[in-house]
């Protein structure tokens, strides 16, 4: 199990073909920034894309750490060794996200990476989902929505809400971050954009990553908490430190169950505050 809990609110995918682009996203205020091999590249262009990569992972200037800038994940073509061996000398400068995992031996092929975002989607990876979020690799698990719906033969609103339980429950059962949403496909559809992030947030999933910086403002918006929870997660938390039960000026029982809760709150503003 990873030991990284870092909150990432807001994601950007980068096509690995379009290297004019990497450093745009590393401005665009995205907290996590993630040069795609994947579907964003056509075939024909997957050996340069691997090379503007690695190129660009040995020029940038990470000296500054974490504080310096978002963190870089690359996503690399599921079961494409031509990938992973590009990357492997660059390995410290990024972290792995490894599509369409389905078993522990595949995480155990990339165990030489530090740090892996295992995205689950298949009807088998959902079923594994625990076992994978294990993994001493993982430190993060993702859902790929469309993948999924491909593979399960339906894009029904409620089989995306079993999905995203699932992946919320196999993560918080591993003792990983809550799992990001995945991309929405509609780049000039905010409103859309808006109303599902929001309805992810509810079941429990946090941030999201985008295709395009136009979304990530949207994005940071549905999981900025709004000053009633805010004000109550700080009543909660100051009432708690006395110790056992008590009642809010609202009048509402407070216990140590709510505790989980009202911490989060307050991570997620902190989060949204400063990953804008």
């Amino acid at each position: 199990m990873a030991d990284d809990q870092s909150v990432f609110i807001a994601g950007l995918y980068v096509p690995g073909n379009r290297p004019e682009r990497f450093d745009k996203a590393v401005a665009s205020g995205a907290d996590l920034v993630i040069l795609d091999l994947e579907d964003s590249v056509p075939n024909g262009d997957k050996a340069q894309a691997r090379r503007n990569v690695v190129e660009w992972l040995l020029a940038r200037d990470d000296s500054g750490g974490e504080s310096s800038g978002p963190r870089i994940q690359v996503r690399v073509t599921a079961d494409c060794d031509d990938d992973l061996d590009a990357l492997l000398p660059v390995a410290e400068r990024f972290s792995l996200r490894l599509p369409k995992t389905e078993s522990v031996a595949q995480l155990d092929a990339v165990a030489q990476f530090y740090q892996v975002t295992t995205l689950i989607e298949t009807a088998l990876g959902l079923e594994r989902a625990f076992s994978l979020a294990e993994h001493p690799v993982t430190a993060g698990l993702a859902l790929g929505d469309s993948d999924l719906a491909s593979d399960l033969g339906s894009s029904s609103p409620q089989v995306l809400e079993f999905a995203r339980i699932r992946l919320v429950v196999a993560a918080r059962a591993a003792g990983l971050p809550a799992p990001m949403i995945s991309a929405w496909p509609g780049i000039t559809d905010l409103p859309g954009l808006l109303s599902d992030t929001q309805r992810g947030a509810a079941l429990g999933l946090v941030g999201r990553v985008a295709i395009h910086p136009v979304q990530l403002a949207v994005i940071r918006t549905a999981f900025q908490p709004n000053s009633t929870d805010l004000a109550w997660a700080n009543e909660v938390l100051m009432a708690l430190a006395a110790g056992g039960v008590t009642t809010l000026r609202s009048g509402e029982m407070v216990d140590g169950a709510m505790r989980g809760r009202a911490q989060r709150i307050l991570q997620l503003t902190a989060a949204t505050r400063t990953s804008g």
